[in-house]
């Protein structure tokens, strides 16, 4: 571990490191994976509607192991019955947080009137954070950005953080770049705005009884003990999806977990897992499988192993057993024994 970021890490206050929710990928599969590899840090569901919980199937979009804990339910709404009753319900299904997305910019967000284009409206978002945080008693936190459109300033953060305070909210993950509600899609939304730590930096300084969480090209170990200095967590989003083994990097590096299984031994308990889940929900393979391909990221046997996960589980008639055989095929292009 570099000494640096070891004199850092290891502090009395357990920082607060989560893996971002990104729609349809932190589905309860993904998010088992990412436990195996990561006992400690908080992870977040996919965006999920108040629609989809109040007159859907609550088992399947709800449903999660307990192995996930600490696992966090992110909402998508702006009617503050609809959100309290939805916050209700997630609550009941035993999630430890329940997250409000403001900060989604794309279109078929907005058309829902919810997401980042909720930031021009504070005091409706107010309402919506002092009608959930009225109904349950886990934590009610915000995911929001910078700013919006031509509006990315401090006073415009201060006003939105300010406001959901007043209501009741007391941790704040902030995406460290301003939406583009139009012309820009969700993955140009991602890298087009510049990148505005310091505006993060300046709200915890106004408001240092607030815990502020920051999101945005958080990619490394050093980049989480950076952020560190100034505020109280980091957000990995789609590196942790992509390298998921940056994970095991920032659990032994900030948790001082030890013991943790390798790479086979988190294969062996996912397939294990594919096996009981086609049982339990008829899960095909390939849903679980779809998280798993970036796990020998930088390895030499990475491409081998997508390209099997990328055809075996799809295959008629694949089963949990086809992920063995993809670790067998990495292993011996690797030149390594299972």
């Amino acid at each position: 571990m570099n000494s640096l970021i070891s004199d850092r890490a290891m502090t009395d206050k357990t920082p607060q490191i989560s893996v971002a929710p990104m729609m349809d990928w932190t589905d309860r599969h993904c998010r088992h994976f990412h436990r195996l590899i990561a006992p400690s840090v908080r992870l977040y569901t996919e965006m999920i509607t108040t629609g989809a919980i109040l007159n859907g199937d609550k088992d399947r979009f709800l449903g999660f192991d307990p192995s996930e804990h600490p696992v966090a339910l992110q909402l998508g709404g702006s009617d503050p019955a609809d959100l309290a009753e939805s916050a209700k319900i997630g609550a009941a299904f035993g999630y430890d947080e329940i997250n409000l997305n403001c900060g989604c910019p794309s279109e078929r967000v907005q058309k829902g009137s919810f997401g980042a284009c909720l930031m021009a409206e504070p005091p409706l978002v107010g309402k919506c954070v002092e009608a959930m945080a009225g109904a349950i008693s886990v934590p009610v936190t915000v995911k929001c950005r910078i700013g919006i459109d031509d509006v990315d300033d401090g006073p415009f953060l201060d006003r939105f953080v300010k406001t959901l305070a007043d209501s009741g909210c007391r941790t704040f993950i902030i995406h460290a770049r301003k939406a583009i509600l139009q012309g820009l899609s969700p993955k140009e939304n991602r890298k087009v705005p510049p990148i505005r730590y310091d505006l993060v930096n300046d709200i915890k300084a106004r408001y240092p009884h607030l815990t502020i969480i920051v999101n945005g090209e958080v990619k490394t170990c050093e980049d989480v003990c950076s952020h560190l200095e100034t505020l109280d967590g980091a957000m990995i989003g789609r590196e942790a999806y992509q390298n998921p083994w940056i994970l095991r990097e920032i659990e032994e590096t900030f948790f001082g977990t030890q013991n943790l299984p390798n790479e086979i031994e988190v294969i062996e308990t996912m397939t294990e897992y594919a096996a009981r889940m086609a049982k339990e929900l008829d899960t095909p393979v390939k849903s679980i499988t779809r998280h798993m391909t970036g796990l020998f990221s930088g390895q030499r046997g990475a491409k081998r192993w997508r390209q099997a996960l990328s055809t075996l589980p799809h295959e008629d008639g694949a089963d949990a057993s086809c992920i063995t055989a993809a670790l067998q095929e990495t292993l011996e292009n690797m030149g390594r024994a299972a």
